[in-house]
């Protein structure tokens, strides 16, 4: 089972130690009995992973880790592991000449974020949907304090232990299979990021409500969603299926997300960037072999997914909490 030990021990003399009042129960509860029939699978990939020590990391400029003293067999080794653990959505990472070409490239969406954000540098931060954690790596390369990420798939957990394991067991990155409504009111956050969330939840302006209630005050939220063209009253809200996702409720204009953003009380809020989501950006690969958004777009017209909707495009908004 997955130790969540050293993370009660890094939060309990932080501003996160109230969290110590529900999170264990919540995570043991979890070990009982929320496991995938696949987990014991995926847990093994990371528990058979090979005991290495890195020689090189750069978590700076991408998600890679060496070392040049391992053998031939050590190399395949992880490489078999690693693709016992797929499919890989977010990354790409290079671990030990093993190079994860994921169905996301997330650097790329990392390096469209990071300019326009506040210095990362000795922060607490809070990955939501946060799946493999590549992104919290990046924030521990950007000089991250703590990056915690939730998300309830247990594949990307098992994902992001492994990697882990592969740095070394560095601990200033950790992942909890909860959803955001499953924390409480922490309010110890620096900076909170949502990116890829907020067009799955059914009620847009409570998840809003509850990034907030994770922040410090003057902390910063870092939003990046689906958006359309659109005044600030353009709101989609898709039928059975969006390219091809049945979990898909809204996806509102940047000018009315910033209306969202308003009423739930941010302030200084910024659209720092929107761009279409193409097919270079999020496509099938050799470790995620399953259609991908080439199969999500009308083959006629690539403007328009395959239910006639607007295209995939994202925006990237940050805002503060007073």
């Amino acid at each position: 089972m997955i130790d969540f030990g050293d993370f009660y021990r890094l939060i309990a003399k932080s501003p996160l130690s109230h969290w110590l009042n529900t999170l264990p129960p919540q995570l043991s509860e979890w070990q009982k009995n929320s496991l995938h029939g696949k987990f014991k699978q995926w847990f093994n990939a990371v528990e058979y992973m090979p005991d290495v020590t890195p020689e090189s990391v750069d978590l700076l400029h991408s998600v890679t880790v060496d070392n040049a003293a391992l053998s031939e067999g050590q190399r395949k080794g992880i490489e078999t592991h690693l693709r016992n653990l797929m499919p890989w959505r977010k990354g790409p990472f290079s671990l030990y000449g093993t190079n994860i070409d994921t169905e996301w490239r997330s650097d790329w969406k990392w390096e469209r974020v990071v300019p326009h954000i506040s210095n990362l540098e000795g922060r607490t931060i809070l990955d939501v949907g946060c799946g493999s954690g590549y992104h919290l790596w990046r924030m521990v390369g950007a000089g991250a304090h703590l990056a915690v990420g939730i998300d309830p798939m247990q594949l990307f957990l098992c994902q992001f232990e492994a990697v882990r394991k592969l740095l070394g067991g560095d601990l200033r990155a950790h992942v909890l299979p909860l959803g955001i409504e499953q924390l409480p009111e922490l309010q110890a956050f620096d900076t909170v990021f949502s990116m890829g969330v907020l067009y799955h939840r059914r009620s847009p302006l409570d998840h809003l409500y509850q990034l907030k209630n994770q922040l410090v005050s003057e902390g910063e939220l870092v939003l990046e969603t689906l958006v359309i063209d659109g005044d600030a009253q353009q709101v989609l809200v898709p039928g059975d299926r969006y390219a091809q996702m049945r979990n898909v409720y809204f996806i509102p204009s940047a000018a009315a997300l910033v209306n969202w953003l308003e009423k739930c009380g941010f302030v200084d809020i910024r659209i720092v960037d929107i761009c279409p989501t193409t097919t270079e950006e999020q496509r099938r690969t050799d470790w995620m072999t399953s259609e991908s958004l080439a199969e999500f777009l009308d083959p006629q017209d690539p403007t328009k997914t395959i239910e006639g909707y607007p295209a995939p495009m994202r925006a990237v908004i940050v805002a503060k909490k007073p």
